[in-house]
């Protein structure tokens, strides 16, 4: 697979636009800060293939020095989200594969969710009807879930024989909805209804479907125009922090927010408000 900007080798100063990328495997725009993945195969329930995966963990490692990238939406097309990996690109094929083969692409599915949580930019994930297995572990690894009423999640690892541990949803899930709920999504893989799911705290919000890519937009517009900067390292805190105790993390959160005092988004907003204006943020 061909490099994309956002490598080392690639950048002066490390630093990258990702606006003219042309991806591949999915669709992928920016607009106003706003970069917006489709997953797009509506045909089969825009699935998961080898390709993509790998493209995804190098797109989202490749975010991290995005600096035209503010927020991340990320949906499927067709009226559905994922519905996991392709049974006939990638389920078939594994049952051929040696243990160092299996275990490639277990470290490599594992990676796109590491990706995702590493890039600073939130991520906001628009589900509606399916969302399972793989595309399940997509939308727990974004910072935000806005979906519909009829979206359908599901962690389907057990229906197929394997364990719910796959791609973190056992160290994941359970900081979203608790572990005793958590536990009941992976071990029976049932379906979590788009009602249900927002009661869990799964989704953040419910909208109807056909508000459901401007809703996410709205918001992911909303955090583009932010402190971004900010934004960042409060991605990162709630990153490293589950690892931490009180005292680590109280520490931690001085040194971060140290940091932020020192950047020019707080002077501006210190400045705006002394005259009573709203702040123009920058992200730095």
């Amino acid at each position: 697979m061909r490099h994309l900007p956002g490598q080392p080798q690639d950048l002066p100063g490390n630093r990258a636009s990702l606006g003219h990328y042309a991806a591949r495997h999915f669709l992928f725009s920016v607009d106003a800060g706003v970069a917006t993945l489709t997953l797009h195969r509506p045909e089969r329930k825009n699935p998961l293939t080898f390709d993509s995966y790998a493209e995804l963990r190098e797109l989202f490692r490749a975010l991290a020095h995005a600096d035209d990238v503010k927020a991340v939406v990320i949906t499927g097309s067709g009226g559905n989200f994922c519905s996991g990996g392709d049974v006939h690109d990638i389920i078939g094929p594994l049952t051929q594969l040696d243990m160092p083969g299996l275990l490639a692409f277990t470290r490599m599915t594992g990676d796109v969710v590491k990706a995702m949580r590493a890039c600073p930019q939130p991520i906001i994930a628009a589900i509606d009807g399916i969302c399972a297995g793989a595309g399940a572990m997509l939308a727990l690894a974004s910072d935000i879930r806005i979906g519909t009423a009829r979206s359908k999640t599901a962690f389907l690892f057990t229906r197929v024989g394997l364990a719910g541990c796959d791609m973190g949803a056992c160290a994941l899930l359970p900081r979203v909805i608790g572990q005793g709920r958590a536990a009941e999504l992976l071990y029976t893989g049932r379906s979590l209804a788009g009602a249900e799911a927002e009661r869990w705290g799964w989704l953040n919000r419910l909208v109807e479907p056909e508000e459901l890519g401007d809703a996410a937009q709205l918001f992911a517009t909303g955090l583009a125009s932010g402190p971004t900067f900010a934004h960042g390292m409060t991605k990162k805190m709630l990153q490293q922090e589950w690892n931490m105790g009180v005292d680590e993390a109280i520490e931690a959160e001085a040194q971060a927010q140290a940091i932020c005092m020192a950047t020019n988004d707080f002077h501006r907003a210190y400045h705006a408000f002394v005259a009573k204006e709203k702040p123009q943020f920058e992200g730095n």
